[in-house]
């Protein structure tokens, strides 16, 4: 590496004093836990060189720490004080109480919310990066994170997605040498060989801040300047145990843990400084003296600060509901496809931080159902293809609306949600609710869902929809007409929130005469057909079962079919209001049945007494059995609900 100017020593006593603060605050909240006050500490001690990167970085930088990154976010400028009010999970801390200490947050410092699974926010900052560079911004991106999640997928999908869209994001391998108790000297990409380009990589020795300096400075230079990523691999050591509810002394020679002290980055400084007669022991000691009054009064007074309040565990779940709008689709025959297509023209037409990003959805495929057929071509700056890589489409989706643009993501199939679920789980569905409100990531993920078309077999035919509903922070829409679909995309398209939309293949290129195009909200079911006798609730494909034997039973009975439109949030008040008229429930799903959404709805409508009292007779579920779809269409029918099915299940409410 080229020569790089040292660090001025005045700003070398700042970073001593401030890696002092780390370690005493770190030694502090050990005390606490020991005396019962707090529940964990995770520590930053022999990290504290790295707080040296904030000496290359601007405010309009963004950061993605590592729960040890304490002195770092101390150099960025949160407090000792803030961190003081995290260790005791207090309301004006980050998060509210809602997080673990070690789980830094600030946007106002564009400190990005920390999530405990190892390696989660590595693409997120490629999302925010991306973002960065499509807005035509030199800020640079620092993922940080430990040597040991270096092995997750999603370590290296976003270093391929960073040096494929050179992305000014700079990756921190912080390598303390284990994870938790496993040494990681075998796991490593780094010491392996032959896996990571040694093109993007530089070797540092994070025990000094010089080092940690000059590193920095070359790979924000590098990013700032349209030349793409750095992983910075930092050599360091873990002074402590893995958490305080670890002892590392269980797994770790006696010697090797004495040895670590000889490279403690504070002695280093330390040294350094007196041996160039900049500070004497006697100033180190006035420093220690200071720096440990200050912890004693920030802990002291954070230790009385407010604690969370149990009646706003609900608070931050999402946002503020928007106005719904017209959607830009006007009447006249059309499909589901047409008039998604037309919102998504639309959508780009008007907001150039819409961005889409999927497999295959650029022109001239348009999207394997041609779903986005013409976007690209008009919009080339907005759509773009992804890679083969779930995992990165969620995870980009979250940081670039964290950033602030609009990201409306394809799915290429709903049944390939998996690889992306730990983005989704992790952060997609908790952002807003772990910060207490002061991170949101409003997107739309949408996908073609759902059987019913011969030949999809198991990944091409499932519906999920009540696994993502599972996640509290997520709306989910599955809607059943163009006009629905239209409103729903453009309700979500302009909300605060993580949105999924789901798209029912059966009938998305059924052609149907709209007559009316009107604003759709989340929450507001729809009364397909007015009945007396029995209600039948349902979404998606199985709409058409509703209707068919809605009509085979005329002479027999009233039935009133609501299509629900979206299950999160779910109109329930619309639901009961046609019970009270009818006494009598079925409910269909395609989905499976155990924990299924069609479960949630019985369960709900049951549960409060005034409205079970409405009931004369057991609600039905109709549903596919707990069992997987098969290519063979016999097996696919074999497991779908039919129309016998729903014929009976309304026949027996009537009994």
């Amino acid at each position: 590496m080229s020569a790089a100017p040292v660090i001025a020593s005045n700003t070398k006593l700042d970073f001593l004093r401030l890696m002092m603060l780390s370690r005493e605050g770190d030694r502090r909240e050990g005390i606490l836990l020991r005396q019962s006050k707090g529940w964990f500490q995770v520590s930053g001690m022999g990290h504290e060189a790295l707080a040296a990167l904030q000496l290359s970085l601007r405010p309009d930088d963004w950061l993605f720490p590592y729960y040890r990154s304490r002195a770092l976010m101390l150099a960025r400028g949160l407090s000792n004080y803030d961190l003081a009010l995290a260790y005791f999970a207090k309301r004006d801390s980050s998060s509210g109480g809602r997080q673990m200490p070690g789980h830094y947050s600030s946007h106002g410092h564009n400190v990005f919310s920390v999530c405990t699974p190892t390696g989660g926010s590595l693409i997120p900052a490629c999302g925010t990066a991306w973002a960065m560079k499509l807005s035509g911004k030199d800020s640079v991106c620092v993922a940080s994170v430990g040597d040991a999640a270096s092995r997750q997928g999603e370590f290296y999908e976003a270093i391929a997605f960073a040096i494929q869209e050179k992305l000014p994001v700079i990756f921190v391998i912080e390598d303390n040498k284990y994870g938790i108790s496993t040494p990681t000297e075998h796991f490593m990409a780094y010491n392996i060989g032959g896996i990571l380009s040694e093109e993007h990589m530089v070797k540092v020795n994070a025990r000094t801040v010089d080092a940690v300096h000059e590193a920095m400075q070359a790979a924000t230079a590098k990013a700032r300047r349209g030349e793409g990523p750095t992983i910075l691999w930092c050599d360091l050591d873990r002074l402590s145990s893995h958490t305080s509810s670890d002892d590392h002394r269980v797994y770790r020679a006696a010697e090797d843990i004495e040895a670590m002290q000889s490279r403690d980055p504070i002695l280093l400084l330390k040294n350094e400084l007196i041996a160039a007669g900049e500070l004497t022991e006697e100033q180190f000691e006035e420093i220690q003296a200071d720096v440990t009054r200050v912890v004693d009064e920030d802990y002291l007074k954070a230790e009385k600060a407010e604690d969370p309040r149990a009646d706003e565990v609900m608070l931050h779940g999402w946002g503020e509901e928007p106005a719904p709008v017209r959607p830009p689709i006007e009447p006249g025959p059309m499909t589901m496809v047409d008039a998604i297509n037309k919102t998504f023209l639309k959508a780009l037409e008007n907001d150039p931080n819409v961005i889409f990003f999927g497999e295959d959805i650029e022109d001239p495929k348009g999207g394997v159902f041609k779903i986005t057929a013409g976007c690209s071509e008009n919009f080339p700056k907005q759509v773009f293809n992804s890679p083969l890589a779930e995992a990165t489409i969620m995870g980009v989706a979250v940081g670039m609306a964290a950033y602030g643009m609009r990201p409306v993501f394809e799915l290429q199939f709903v049944d390939f949600i998996s690889p992306g679920w730990n983005q989704i789980a992790t952060n997609m569905s908790t952002l807003r609710w772990r910060s207490f409100g002061h991170w949101k990531c409003p997107m739309v993920i949408y996908a073609p869902y759902g059987a019913y078309l011969p030949g999809g077999s198991l990944w091409h035919s499932q519906a999920y929809e009540a696994g993502i509903a599972h996640l509290p922070g997520l709306k989910i829409a599955i809607p059943s007409t163009p006009e629905d679909a239209a409103g729903l995309f453009w309700t979500a398209i302009h909300g605060d929130d993580p949105a999924f939309i789901l798209v029912p293949k059966h009938i998305f290129r059924k052609r149907v005469d709209v007559k009316s195009v009107e604003p759709i909200p989340f929450g507001r079911a729809r009364i397909v057909r007015e009945g007396a006798d029995v209600t039948v609730v349902t979404y998606g494909n199985t709409l058409e079962l509703a209707e068919e034997a809605a009509t085979r039973l005329e002479s027999e009975c009233s039935v009133e079919i609501i299509d629900l439109r979206s299950i999160v949030p779910c109109d329930y008040e619309t639901i009961t209001r046609s019970v009270e008229k009818t006494g009598r429930l079925v409910v269909i799903q395609e989905d499976n049945r155990t924990c299924g959404f069609g479960q949630a709805v019985i369960a709900e409508m049951t549960s409060k007494p005034e409205r079970f009292n409405l009931f004369l007779a057991s609600p039905q579920l109709v549903s596919r059995d707990d069992v997987h779809i098969g290519y063979n269409p016999i097996y696919e029918y074999a497991a779908l609900p039919d129309l016998e099915e729903v014929v009976g299940a309304i026949r027996t409410t009537m009994e």
